[in-house]
């Protein structure tokens, strides 16, 4: 496979992100746009929830919608984040993004699992990709924890980071997620998130997700890229164009 066409395929894993503080109804509007390159169209949007139903009113049918919820910080207010999970969905999301209670994967990953379960029964039809901050917890003992809890919670998807601390994904965190994914079996999948901005760093975390969930398994359902500044990358590269600086973002 050219890395052309590697780069087509990560166009269509990419969850096209904004969720910067500042948002505005305008720059979901220009994200909107973005999502629908010459090359090929991204697998969804990621955005705050109060712009859900602006969202859903103007993406293509075919284009899925995805909301943070309990973002960012991952408190441990079940009842509001199944709430904000409910209105969300009747909004029109597709995927509900989740930020766990990373902090009690130590002492509390019953607290997640049950977190994550009750935001699962929320969510309805909706897809749920758990937030670990793997760069917060550092520690390998606790991502693993993390992780395991969320997928006994039923997430169907494992997500690094939300892109708001220092340390995103990294290629050891991927590790963790992907083979507690693969030793589960099923249909979970894993969303690298938090500073991805090249088509290297998009390629290297396809190709664990290749040999851990084994080759073919890297669909658009099973993998996933959050960013926003590695669009214009993927484009470059898939189309043979110059390529810019790295830009800054998730």
């Amino acid at each position: 496979m050219t890395d052309a066409e590697l780069a087509t395929i990560l166009i269509r894993r990419l969850d096209l992100t904004n969720l910067d503080d500042g948002c505005t109804a305008a720059d979901v509007d220009a994200l909107i746009e973005r999502a629908a390159t010459p090359v090929a169209a991204v697998a969804a949007i990621c955005i705050w929830p109060r712009f859900v139903a602006q969202a859903r009113a103007r993406l293509p049918a075919d284009m899925r919608l995805a909301c943070v919820v309990n973002f960012p910080d991952g408190g441990e207010d079940v009842a509001e984040t199944c709430r904000e999970t409910r209105q969300a969905v009747a909004d029109g999301a597709d995927e509900i993004d989740l930020v766990v209670s990373w902090r009690r994967a130590g002492d509390r990953p019953d607290l997640i699992r049950d977190q994550v379960r009750a935001v699962k029964e929320a969510a309805g039809t909706a897809r749920v990709k758990a937030i670990l901050e793997t760069g917060d917890l550092a520690d390998p003992a606790l991502v693993r924890a993390g992780a395991e809890a969320a997928l006994d919670g039923g997430a169907d998807v494992l997500k690094t980071s939300t892109g708001k601390t220092g340390t995103g994904a990294t290629p050891e965190a991927a590790r963790i997620l992907l083979d507690a994914v693969a030793r589960r079996g099923g249909a979970a999948g894993f969303k690298a998130s938090g500073g991805v901005r090249r088509f290297e760093d998009a390629r290297s975390y396809y190709r664990l997700a290749e040999e851990i969930l084994g080759a073919g398994q890297a669909t658009a359902e099973r993998f996933r890229i959050g960013a926003s500044g590695v669009l214009a990358d993927l484009v470059a590269v898939a189309g043979g164009e110059r390529r810019a600086d790295a830009v800054a973002g998730y």
